[in-house]
């Protein structure tokens, strides 16, 4: 058998590319995005991203060359996906909440060729390429500006203007062969939740078996129409934007995620499918009366991005949204675990399904393996669903590695595992849990609190809005829980209700010592709090077993606009 020959009638790279010339050519006139007044079908989308393509190649790119873009769903992030590494270049989409210093390090990083940005970024656009050119003496890379495409603004930052080059491409374009199903396609950077972002390699292989899995683990049948709800720069929009093109379906693309947009989109569209973080949940959740529409079929709804708690879960099956749960990172290639339902918890209680589908779930299919093992001898956990460590990936979705930066690789990769840095247990059943993040983790006493644990019994409450819990100084524990709330307008909750419903739900000394109210939490551009900055403010509290009083009022207040100047990012 060791002789048969291994051809090009046998063996081909894999890379999602190819997911947009079998839809091209089994689903021609099919609809293949949709926005505003915008239609397009899937052979008009192949056609636009052979265009693109080739006019990248006429720019002098070249192989693994890094193009960037600055833009929110719309048609032309989504077209990118296939047009950049078709060009057999590596796409670089950016969060558009970073700000300018943010948006120029990435460039610079990245050392992106070319830079696409949406008329409503050009502002800060403009102030990325300055502090580029003059604070890190680096070339301006080649600007192409994305106008609106169903209402054009006639913005510019230059000559060049997205619907341009698509215009002058050669629509016969072939594709830059994939040898090597090993090469980079894109470029994605962490959020930064824990450190300094870092550039996630994924690729061409990774991207397609990601995608293949995730359609699986998901149940998504052929023709789904698909809200873009998920940023696109997430992970990719979790390989959905090459996902949707395998499955023939219809790409509903929005500017903005508000609670108008996501019911009368879906109501219009008969939306099928959508991904969210949990915040997205809380923002259908919180619609007014004229933004909500009646949902007369069930959206499916993949949620990750941060533990979803039980509550938000029932509340929100019972709009008429249908949740799978799902976990991941960047470094993962978006979800690496999915809750699959299991039928017999069908018969379960309401409350208990709820809290089923807020553990993690099973590795997909992309994974050799998935574990949780002990920090000090590496062994895997019992089955118990007590026993925390250290959840542990290795399989072809994970990336190739962090770009430029060995020591960050060298921490991650150890022993043929991928870790995590997220704390987890297994369950009898095999579902794993995530119970925090390896630095979220408060230690009062000795004891060790889930901080994820302490927010779903504070969500519990029926006037409670969002939670997060950060560990405070202590003069006796050392360590306690400090949570910070928002609260449903209009309720005049206080720190004793919380504490008092905490006391309810919560073992003693897992109850917060301190309770903050707040009109915003920062959070990252994909919806996870950043507590590194809630730690920040915490700090400025001392706390005593028999009172909460701030400690410097002045530098709190300080930390506490910082906090809101953040979360608007």
């Amino acid at each position: 058998m060791d002789n048969l020959p291994k051809c090009g009638a046998n063996y081909v790279p894999l890379t999602p590319l190819t997911f947009l010339t079998r839809a091209s050519n089994s689903y021609a006139n099919r609809t293949s995005i949709i926005y505003a007044n915008v239609r397009f079908n899937w052979r008009e989308t192949h056609e636009r991203c052979c265009r693109l393509a080739s006019s990248l190649r006429s720019l002098n790119i070249v192989n693994n060359d890094v193009v960037s873009v600055l833009a929110p769903n719309v048609p032309a992030m989504l077209e990118m996906h296939f047009a950049v590494p078709m060009a057999g270049a590596v796409l670089n989409a950016i969060n558009t909440r970073l700000d300018a210093r943010n948006v120029a390090l990435i460039l610079k990083h990245s050392e992106a060729k070319i830079f696409f940005i949406d008329y409503e970024y050009i502002d800060k656009a403009k102030k990325a390429i300055e502090i580029l050119m003059s604070d890190f003496q680096m070339p301006m890379p080649l600007v192409v500006v994305i106008d609106d495409l169903d209402s054009p603004t006639g913005i510019r930052l230059g000559e060049l203007e997205y619907e341009q080059l698509v215009f002058q491409g050669n629509p016969k374009y072939v594709l830059e062969n994939i040898d090597d199903e090993w090469d980079p396609i894109t470029l994605s950077y962490t959020s930064g939740t824990t450190s300094e972002p870092k550039g996630v390699v994924y690729s061409h292989r990774g991207a397609f078996l990601s995608t293949l899995s995730l359609i699986l683990g998901w149940e998504m049948g052929t023709e789904p129409v698909y809200l873009w709800s998920l940023p696109m720069f997430h992970c990719n929009g979790w390989t959905f934007t090459w996902g949707i093109a395998a499955r023939g379906g219809t790409n509903v693309c929005i500017r903005n995620t508000t609670a108008q947009e996501i019911y009368s989109n879906i109501v219009l569209h008969k939306v099928t499918h959508m991904c969210a973080a949990p915040i997205v949940l809380n923002i259908i959740l919180e619609a007014k009366p004229h933004e909500q529409r009646q949902i007369m079929t069930p959206v499916q709804v993949l949620v990750g991005g941060a533990p979803p708690p039980a509550p938000l879960l029932e509340k929100i099956e019972r709009v008429g949204f249908h949740v799978v749960h799902a976990y991941g990172l960047t470094e993962a290639t978006g979800p690496a675990l999915v809750c699959e339902w299991q039928a017999k918890w069908n018969k379960l209680p309401w409350e208990e399904q709820a809290r089923l589908k807020a553990r993690q779930g099973l590795g997909i299919l992309t994974l050799a393996d998935v574990d949780v093992k002990n920090f000090k001898n590496m062994e895997s956990v019992p089955r118990d669903g007590k026993t925390t460590g250290e959840i542990c990936l290795r399989g072809s979705s994970i990336m190739k590695g962090y770009l430029k930066n060995e020591k960050a690789n060298s921490e991650v990769f150890k022993n043929g595992w991928f870790f995590t840095g997220d704390m987890g247990v297994i369950h009898p059943d095999g579902y794993l849990e995530i119970k925090d993040r390896c630095k979220d983790v408060i230690i009062s006493g000795g004891e060790n609190i889930s901080s994820v644990e302490v927010e779903s019994a504070i969500l519990k409450h029926p006037y409670v809005v969002e939670a997060s819990v950060v560990a405070m100084p202590h003069p006796r524990w050392g360590e306690s829980p400090c949570a910070f709330v928002i609260s449903r307008k209009h309720s005049n909750l206080k720190e004793s209700n919380i504490i008092a419903h905490c006391r309810k739900n919560l073992p003693g000394f897992m109850v917060p010592k301190k309770v903050e109210f707040v009109e915003e939490l920062p959070k990252t551009g994909t919806g996870k709090v950043q507590k590194n900055h809630l730690r920040a403010v915490a700090k400025t509290f001392v706390v005593s077993d028999q009172t909460s009083k701030r400690e410097k009022p002045r530098a709190y207040d300080q930390s506490h606009e910082q906090i809101l100047a953040l979360s608007r990012l």
